[in-house]
């Protein structure tokens, strides 16, 4: 990985703001994500960011915290958090930022327990592919607290699919259609292609079942996503 992303990151804190990071799938077109949009303040998030929050307790685990605006937050409310995600770049913005307790690491490796874990912005995006959701749940179940809770959100991106007629050209013969490969680019450069789920309620509350964790739909957003809560 170039972490492009965390380059970006890096620009913005420091005073270096001058192009957004570019991204597209592999069923979608170039998008700009706006740098400003990272760091943005609790009142700028969307619905379902907020109800996140708002429902966190004890001591969480912010998991891909990126810019590490959630953190703060909680922080600021006097919560003990700790940050993590796979870009170095990233981790040095949060720090930065003032989030005491930040680490690069990927969620696989962490083994300290938690009484939330919070999985925002996609957070079954670090999944990669169905096959791997299982995995990815079961050691998240074991980084809980008792009565401990995790936080997590996604779309069924299912309505891309969607032709003229309200039907649906999905190839039933291929993978999970919210199997996507994703592509970031950053001031000309190119990352490396990485894979990133989109994961539909019901597809993650069966998984949930298989590994021993209840899942409660929390709250719809406006456009096919949603934020679960599971324990």
């Amino acid at each position: 990985m170039k972490d492009l992303f965390g380059k970006a990151l890096l620009d913005y804190q420091n005073g270096n703001y001058t192009e957004d990071i570019i991204t597209s799938t592999s069923i979608s077109d170039d998008d700009v994500l706006p740098l400003p949009y990272l760091f943005r303040k609790f009142k700028s998030m969307p619905a379902l960011e907020q109800k996140a929050l708002k429902l966190s307790k004890g001591t969480i685990l912010d998991v891909g915290c990126g810019a590490g605006s959630h953190s703060l937050y909680l922080q600021e409310k006097g919560f003990n958090v700790k940050a993590i995600d796979i870009s170095k770049g990233a981790i040095e913005v949060v720090k930065q930022r003032g989030v005491l307790n930040a680490e690069i690491k990927d969620i696989l490796n962490e083994v300290e327990t938690f009484d939330t874990l919070l999985l925002l912005m996609n957070g079954t995006g670090i999944f990669q592919e169905v096959s791997q959701v299982s995995k990815y749940l079961s050691h998240l179940k074991s980084l809980l607290k008792p009565n401990g809770q995790i936080l997590i959100d996604s779309s069924d991106i299912k309505y891309m699919y969607e032709d003229e007629d309200g039907g649906y050209w999905m190839d039933m013969n291929s993978s999970y259609h919210g199997e996507l490969d994703y592509f970031l680019s950053y001031k000309g450069e190119k990352e490396n292609p990485m894979k990133w789920l989109y994961l539909d309620f019901e597809t993650l509350k069966l998984a949930c079942e298989t590994v021993g964790l209840e899942c409660e739909l929390v709250l719809e957003g406006a456009h096919f996503d949603y934020l679960a809560r599971l324990s």
